[in-house]
């Protein structure tokens, strides 16, 4: 079953926000994020707010894409009267769940809704998530025709014992049909691939790799499997069904992809993502690593405006109560202190291949930074400010041990 929501304030019902977001709100950029909380089956592996039909206590799929639409116009409206000026969304994305189980009708509605309310930049990056097996070429070209520029295809692997590990349901054989329709509608195409999955070997993995690689996708991203406790998969594991998963292969794993992408002429720009140039980088999970603005629509999606962070209810059937009686849908919030701020900053951006300005850490970070050179954890050169103002930037070592380096940098 899907993870619970944090503890944290009680949200109040008409979703307003403390003037404390207005500071420097012109610098920040705004994006939306629009959750689709259903898919056909459950994934094993998978602890995301996510409902099969038999999971949603009556409410109806069709009945969502209209409820979506009473938030987006309730949060452009809350933004408004919380007093902060207004922002056109530099990103759109929709996530799930699986986002295209919707017909496409749906799914441009909310789009238009975003553009109507909140209002969308010129140029502005709109993407969506896919199965492989959910969408068609008709598909594909409404969605480009109304304003969509990219596509991201769940593929995890090109393994079809991998694949029914993770209980996925695709075909591998039809990757190249999507991904083909998608180039065809003027959609730039990234491919998401999982690594690590119990029984998945170094051969399997690269298997996986060279074939997404020979899609010539703009980008790729490649997450090592993490098994959350509750899952199916986590049961099986205690139960000895299912091989544990072993950190030390998932390094090599790592190494191995890191290997062959940039072989193929992708660069890394985050721990786990890597983009044929810098225009095909994921603006959209850019703005959440680098700590701008963004409203989470849906049940269970989180928001964050300025060191205030909140989250939906997250059954689809509470939320389309909330929603219909006026409400925000908004079970709890946080307001972040400065030191959490600085965590976060710190443990976001260190992700991110430019990093960190050596001259923004503490006192206690910085003398950190000969130790982490010395263990080949950060690029020395970036670290000395050999050719820019100095920042911590990951090595290969560093990337794989990217929470230690966090951890020393914040060390008192």
């Amino acid at each position: 079953m899907p993870s619970a929501l944090p503890l944290g304030d009680p949200a109040p019902l008409d979703g307003l926000l403390p003037p404390s977001v207005t500071v420097g709100a012109e610098s920040r950029d705004f994006g939306v994020y629009l959750h689709v909380p259903f898919c056909r089956v459950r994934c094993g592996y998978c602890d995301f707010n996510t409902y099969t039909a038999t999971e949603l206590r009556g409410v109806k799929q069709s009945d969502y894409a209209s409820q979506a639409i009473i938030e987006i116009e309730a949060g452009a409206r809350i933004l408004a009267e919380s007093g902060l000026p207004p922002r056109p969304a530099k990103t759109v994305f929709f996530g799930g769940g699986t986002p295209t189980l919707l017909p496409a009708e749906n799914l441009i509605r909310m789009l238009q809704a975003v553009r109507s309310t909140f209002g969308i930049e010129p140029g502005a990056e709109v993407t969506t998530e896919a199965n492989p097996d959910s969408v068609d070429a008709a598909y594909l070209y409404a969605l480009a025709d109304a304003g969509f520029t990219r596509v991201s295809f769940g593929m995890q692997s090109a393994v079809p014992h991998v694949l029914a590990t993770l209980e996925r349901t695709h075909d591998p054989a039809r990757v190249p049909l999507v991904v083909g329709w998608a180039r065809d509608a003027g959609l730039d195409v990234s491919l998401d691939l999982i690594y690590g999955t119990p029984g998945e070997s170094l051969d399997d993995w690269r298997t996986s790799l060279e074939y997404a690689i020979g899609q010539k996708p703009d980008h790729i991203s490649a997450y090592s499997l993490i098994v959350e406790e509750g899952t199916k998969l986590a049961r099986q594991i205690k139960r000895g069904e299912v091989a544990h998963v072993d950190e030390d292969h998932q390094a090599d794993l790592y190494e191995l992809a890191d290997e062959l992408l940039a072989g193929a002429g992708y660069g890394w720009y985050e721990v786990s993502n890597w983009s044929t140039d810098e225009a095909h980088r994921s603006r959209h999970n850019l703005a959440y690593w680098t700590g701008q603005d963004w409203w989470g629509v849906g049940p269970g999606a989180h928001s964050h405006v300025g060191g205030v962070r909140w989250w939906n209810v997250k059954h689809p059937a509470a939320y389309a109560d909330r929603v219909l009686a006026g409400h925000s849908p908004a079970a709890g919030r946080e307001t972040l202190d400065p030191a959490t701020r600085e965590v976060e900053r710190v443990l976001l951006r260190s992700r991110i291949r430019e990093g960190i300005p050596v001259a923004s850490l503490t006192e206690a970070g910085r003398l950190a930074v000969a130790g982490l050179i010395a263990d080949d954890l950060i690029d020395p050169r970036a670290a000395l400010g050999a050719n820019a103002p100095a920042s911590i930037e990951l090595t290969l070592r560093g990337r794989l041990l990217a929470d230690a380096v966090v951890r020393r940098l914040l060390e008192d």
